[in-house]
């Protein structure tokens, strides 16, 4: 196997919980006018200098954000980035695995591919795999990533009887869609689903897994999240983070988020 998918960056980073900025809420702005303005490649850059850990993208088939030429222009800024990762998420059913076979063979450094069953028409991810029912389909796609030399993670419900289903499957992390634990947090139900979520992580971890995290993450409820939830070591964060740097700027905001991440650790 690839030491990608199983060494190097694979591991936290100092054993602080990593922040991978998504990068899609750039481009859709970006699409709406012909001009290349703001860029995708500049505000990765800006994301990386403010201490980001990674970069992810979820590049749909229609185009309406993130396109092909970013995926391609992202892997060569990240060859200039190499303890960074670069986080391409997607369903693999529809344009995901042809664009990282296309950023492989270009040489292009791709480090993660996050499976997520989104339909063509959803405007966001908000659900994750159905285990056993899509195990047979998804089995053969991991496989192939793994001769990438990618490793892949599985966006799911914080189901804990899934958990070692998707490390049966080859899968080596499971991306807990968190919408379920924002809608809950400052409510009386947040103690409930934060003590699901931590089930959820630690039958993943039982299993062999490790962890990653996103939707609807944000500067309010982050750190709450990461005290309550164990063995997370990298979350993806877009819209929210975005929507914070029209107020605070994109680096500052990177670096309020990495914050909220060390107060966890206190």
């Amino acid at each position: 196997m690839n030491p990608l998918v199983s060494s190097g960056l694979d591991s936290r980073h100092g054993g602080t919980t990593a922040l991978s900025v998504n990068l899609n809420k750039i481009a859709l702005l970006r699409n709406t006018r012909t001009l290349g303005i703001p860029s995708v490649t500049r505000a990765a850059t800006i994301a990386l200098e403010a201490g980001a850990q990674g970069i992810t993208v979820h590049p749909r088939p229609d185009e309406r954000h993130i396109r092909p030429h970013d995926v391609h222009e992202l892997g060569a800024l990240l060859k200039a980035w190499p303890q960074a990762e670069f986080n391409i998420e997607g369903n693999p059913l529809h344009n995901l695995l042809p664009l990282a076979r296309e950023v492989v063979a270009a040489g292009l450094p791709l480090h993660q591919l996050t499976f997520v069953p989104d339909s063509v028409e959803q405007s966001t991810s908000d659900h994750g795999w159905n285990l056993p029912a899509d195990s047979e389909r998804l089995r053969p796609l991991i496989d192939e990533v793994h001769t990438l030399g990618a490793r892949v993670s599985l966006f799911m419900d914080p189901l804990p009887e899934a958990m070692a289903q998707v490390r049966a499957l080859g899968a080596e992390r499971v991306e807990l869609y968190t919408e379920g634990y924002a809608r809950a947090h400052g409510t009386t139900q947040q103690a409930e689903v934060l003590a699901r979520y931590a089930a959820a992580a630690e039958a993943a971890l039982r299993a062999g897994l490790r962890l990653n995290a996103g939707h609807d993450l944000n500067r309010d409820n982050l750190a709450d999240f990461l005290r309550a939830v164990p063995g997370i070591e990298e979350v993806s964060i877009g819209h929210a983070l975005v929507a914070d740097a029209l107020e605070l700027g994109l680096a500052e905001t990177v670096r309020d988020y990495l914050r909220c991440i060390r107060n966890a650790e206190t």
